[in-house]
């Protein structure tokens, strides 16, 4: 136990640490919300990568989908790695960092007022942020309460009231710069905790080949009568591991918390270094998250996931482990919760601030002001995040549940096709905008009242989502084709960033004269 909460105290001390050493980076609303737009690649990436991958992943989906896909569940993580790391640096880094410095745009709302010459655009993206955020940040805690309870016998909300204080101070002192740093630190214990626990794992039962014969004789009749599905290499349910593919990876592509890192990176060789950093480190901790999960069937004997749910399952296999390395779980599930809660609450609060009550509410705010507003704000959603973690812990409220089930695929699905069409193509309308906002919460909000009303692929949130997403990309430009055309001069002013002509060195480029 001593060991443990040394652990625990040093972990705290260093993140505490570095939020009060950042705070000369918050002079300035661009130093507090974006770090300056002079991120570096490891910050960047690291910062991308623990902000996609949180304790509902370790936990939660790692858990649930290893129990219902096996081994198969693995594609998840690969999705992940490929297409919500590798394509979307490829696909949006540059494009976003330079429109959206033309723009000066430092938030998603904001991108879409400048883009499409429309503030009800932005108010109603905050909104949308606004509503759907805060649950998703609810969630963050969930993964917690069990390790928890097993290595230290703590109280649930005490734990999550320590971790949301802790993460407050130094995203209040530091802002963004002080959330890359930390997220860089908590990465690393990430990757480490992976690569032991995997292995951990993986040796109590003798080994990779050893596990996964063990795995092969496991049978549900329940869910398929074919003799090994559970060790095969796309597992009993091909169509609805797709859909948490889709969801879980393309979902990236629209969350302004994740697109928001690309408005801070540094350079362009930055963005290169930081598209190889981002796909090994989703590679390690998606791929490893999901690979361990897949062997979780292998301790149904010490698991009722009818009774307990499927966030026993993880916790289950780790119990065994030596204390020195439980802590340094413990350690990564933390690592995984407060990296992702410093960006919702830094997404939600400037969100909040710079598109809702700047000019709006509050006529005349200056930097100094926006920064103090932002700050409070940081207080007031990590307060309404531990509240609703609570009440769902203790009063079982499966209206939050739910609501944070669907967070993901209503701010994907809404902002996923306007914003990649906003980037490529000038013939995006702000009515096609408009239609996908309101198309995606429409249907995800569907999902939690009227379940019934949707066909039996589509009662899954998951798959729900995943269908929004994709139906965006098909509405956004069919619905650009019968709307009116965006103003031509607004348009020219948006792309001319691209024309722009630099001059770089004869390394990068070899001149037309040889």
């Amino acid at each position: 136990m001593g060991i443990k909460l040394g652990m625990l105290v040093v972990f705290f001390g260093v993140m505490v640490g570095i939020g009060l050493y950042c705070r000369r980076h918050t002079t300035d609303v661009s130093g507090f919300v974006l770090g300056g737009r002079s991120v570096g690649p490891w910050l960047t990436a690291f910062a991308y990568g623990t902000s996609y991958f949180s304790a509902v992943v370790f936990v939660g989906y790692a858990g649930q989908f290893g129990w219902k896909y096996g081994i198969a569940a693995t594609w998840a993580g690969i999705g992940n790695a490929l297409l919500g790391s590798l394509l979307a640096w490829a696909v949006l880094g540059r494009r976003t960092r330079i429109m959206t410095q033309h723009l000066n745009s430092a938030t998603m709302p904001e991108f879409f007022s400048q883009r499409f010459g429309s503030r009800s655009l932005k108010i109603a993206a905050a909104v949308i942020i606004f509503i759907f955020l805060i649950p998703y940040t609810a969630s963050l805690y969930n993964g917690l309460s069990r390790l928890f309870g097993m290595a230290f016998h703590i109280d649930y909300s005490l734990c999550v009231i320590v971790m949301a204080v802790l993460t407050g101070v130094y995203v209040i002192a530091g802002g963004y710069m002080a959330t890359a740093i930390n997220d860089f630190i908590q990465g690393i214990i990430m990757i480490v905790g992976i690569i032991a626990v995997v292995g951990a794992v993986l040796g109590s039962h003798g080994g990779f080949l050893n596990a996964l014969e063990e795995l092969a004789q496991v049978s549900d009749p329940s869910v398929s009568s074919a003799p090994g599905v559970f060790a095969s290499f796309f597992g009993p349910d091909p169509i609805n591991l797709l859909g948490v593919v889709v969801l879980t990876s393309l979902g990236t592509w629209g969350l302004p918390q994740m697109v928001q890192k690309f408005y801070a990176i540094k350079s362009e060789k930055a963005i290169d270094t930081g598209t190889v950093i981002s796909t090994l480190f989703a590679a390690v901790v998606a791929g490893g998250c999901y690979f361990l999960g897949g062997f979780g069937r292998l301790y149904s004997g010490q698991v009722n996931v009818a009774a307990e749910g499927y966030d026993a399952i993880i916790p289950a296999m780790l119990s065994g482990l030596p204390d020195i390395l439980l802590a340094v779980v413990v350690i990564l599930v933390l690592s995984a919760s407060m990296s992702t809660l410093s960006s919702l609450v830094l997404t939600s609060s400037s969100t909040l601030t710079l598109d809702l009550l700047k000019g709006h509410v509050i006529r005349e705010m200056d930097e100094k002001r926006q920064i103090f507003v932002m700050r409070c704000l940081i207080v007031v959603f990590i307060a309404i995040s531990v509240v609703l973690a609570i009440i769902q812990y203790k009063s079982n409220v499966t209206f939050i549940a739910q609501l944070m089930g669907v967070s993901w695929g209503a701010l994907a699905g809404a902002f996923l096709a306007p914003f990649l069409y906003g980037l490529y193509w000038r013939g995006a309308t702000k009515a096609a905008c408009w239609t996908s906002f309101a198309f995606s919460t429409v249907v995800m909000l569907a999902n939690i009242g009227a379940k019934s009303l949707f066909p039996a692929f589509l009662q899954s949130p998951i798959n729900a989502g995943a269908f929004c997403m994709v139906a965006g990309l098909i509405l956004v430009p069919l619905v650009s084709l019968f709307t009116p055309k965006p103003d031509r001069a607004l348009v020219n002013e948006a792309f001319s960033c691209y024309e722009e002509k630099v001059l770089v060195s004869q390394r990068q480029a070899l001149g037309d004269r040889q």
